[in-house]
């Protein structure tokens, strides 16, 4: 990994690390920013597996915890990939929750949510781009496009050598047929 990458990823992954730890530690404070979403997504939840704990507070302590261990998985260079994705799923409902500058009446407020709003759609975008950086080596889809047309070349060859060999057959065949005796 270049020190450029491993710089950005430790950079990028440091917010989701140092909020995750503070938000585990101290949930209550976000209580009542959280309790809409929590309340849209509990009926899913409980859809999923009745076994799946469903309060706000153990709700923003899992993603809490979720985001400190992907960040640091980010930070590290560990499965960074799908770290990134995690984290990038992770950062949804915080932001949908602690940022809703649309239902701010307050201009100041509004202004301040809005900021924050579009700071979390930047760390977004740029989770999307760690997600997709293979650093520098080819990635799944080229590597499966890379060896499907190999096999088609494989295969068009393993072809054209089975004609030129069946035509030499025939060829055989015929002279052998002329031969006496």
């Amino acid at each position: 990994m270049t020190p450029v990458r491993s710089l950005a990823r430790a950079m990028l992954s440091g917010i989701f690390v140092v909020s995750g730890a503070r938000n585990f530690a101290n949930p209550d404070r976000l209580v009542p920013a959280a309790k809409p979403i929590t309340d849209r997504v509990t009926p899913l939840l409980q859809r999923a597996d009745h076994r799946i704990p469903t309060d706000t507070e153990t709700l923003i302590r899992a993603n809490s915890a979720v985001q400190v261990g992907a960040g640091l998985m980010l930070a590290t260079g560990r499965l960074s990939r799908p770290a990134a994705l995690v984290l990038a799923g992770t950062l949804i409902p915080v932001t949908l929750a602690g940022h809703p500058f649309w239902r701010n009446d307050d201009p100041a407020q509004r202004n301040a949510n809005q900021i924050h709003f579009l700071k979390n759609l930047g760390l977004f975008g740029g989770l999307l781009l760690a997600a997709a950086d293979t650093e520098g080596k080819p990635g799944l889809r080229w590597r499966a496009g890379h060896r499907i047309g190999h096999s088609r070349r494989s295969v068009r060859r393993a072809v054209r050598t089975a004609r030129r060999e069946a035509r030499i057959a025939v060829r055989s065949a015929a002279t052998a047929r002329r031969l006496p005796g």
